[in-house]
């Protein structure tokens, strides 16, 4: 291991706060609302498994206005200090008109440069922002900043489909598979991996035109890369950066049983995804009564996981 990656494990790694902001926008429709709100919940419930030491934060649907993000982000203002660590996560929908991006939430929406306006004032030096809606490439010119991580679903904000990197970052941080070192730590860099290569996975399987394609910066400077690595430079502070630490729900995913049970889950989102695609050649009745049926038993099998 490089002796600047070491230096930045070690340093990064110190007993430190670590707050964690999730933000679910507007659904638009019944089914992505609930796909929205348990994303957030998924990933809400995960990362309180980090400890006493995480601060987790989540809004979602009515809560989820420009005012109460504005007060979130000014309460870790007032809270964080420099040696602390900042990760906000981004669900939804998002927008581009050519200038600017903009995430869809209740009222008026808030732009890339309003969030890292908001960001830039929490005094954590550490901070990541993955930002996993349609368009959301076209945030990360107004998001990248010196020592902050800057993930996107999308290359740019043409890409413009709901996206389903949301699922597999999240699904990154229980599959032990995920851990590529083996260090019982999750980093950002190693969830960025594992969802994109989940994301394409899934597109290949279901025999579709690829929609989204995401993108990572770490240096502060130039564009984002579909692969970081040491020749282009990007990915050092990423990959430092822990997600899920020891002892947490990496650790418990383990056993066969739960990976069953993981597999399982996986299946069941894909057969949501596909009736999504199928909608318009089905009644609202068929449409609804499938789409329960699949919903259900995607939150039983999500509940035995969790037990």
């Amino acid at each position: 291991m490089k002796p600047l990656l070491l230096l930045l494990l070690s340093t990064w790694s110190m007993p430190a706060a670590s707050y964690f902001v999730t933000i679910a926008g507007l659904g638009g429709t019944p089914e992505y609302d609930a796909e929205f709100a348990k994303w957030a919940a998924d990933l809400d419930h995960d990362l309180k498994a980090n400890g006493p030491d995480a601060r987790v934060l989540t809004l979602t649907a009515a809560s989820a206005t420009r005012q109460q993000i504005e007060r979130t982000f000014a309460g870790i203002a007032a809270d964080a200090k420099p040696n602390d660590s900042l990760a906000v996560f981004l669900i939804g929908h998002g927008s581009f008109d050519g200038t600017d991006y903009k995430f869809n939430i209740p009222g008026p929406d808030i732009t890339a440069a309003e969030l890292a306006s908001l960001m830039n004032k929490i005094p954590a030096q550490r901070q990541l922002v993955v930002n996993m809606t349609s368009c959301s490439g076209a945030s990360v010119a107004s998001l990248t900043r010196k020592n902050r991580i800057v993930i996107v679903s999308t290359k740019s904000g043409t890409e413009k489909n709901a996206t389903v990197f949301a699922r597999y970052w999240i699904d990154a941080l229980r599959d032990p598979a995920a851990d590529t070192d083996k260090n019982g730590t999750v980093s950002a860099l190693e969830a960025f991996d594992y969802a994109q290569r989940k994301t394409a996975a899934y597109f290949e399987s279901e025999k579709l035109l690829a929609t989204e394609h995401s993108m990572l910066n770490d240096t502060g400077e130039g564009s984002a890369v579909r692969d970081p690595k040491p020749a282009n430079g990007e990915g050092l502070l990423a990959a430092a950066f822990p997600i899920i630490r020891p002892e947490t729900s990496i650790a418990k995913a383990t056993d066969p049983a739960k990976q069953k049970l993981l597999a399982k889950k996986e299946d069941l989102e894909a057969k949501i995804d596909r009736l999504k695609y199928e909608k318009a050649a089905l009644s609202p009745e068929e449409y609804k009564q499938q789409l329960t049926s699949l919903l259900l038993e995607l939150a039983r099998t999500q509940a035995e996981i969790d037990h």
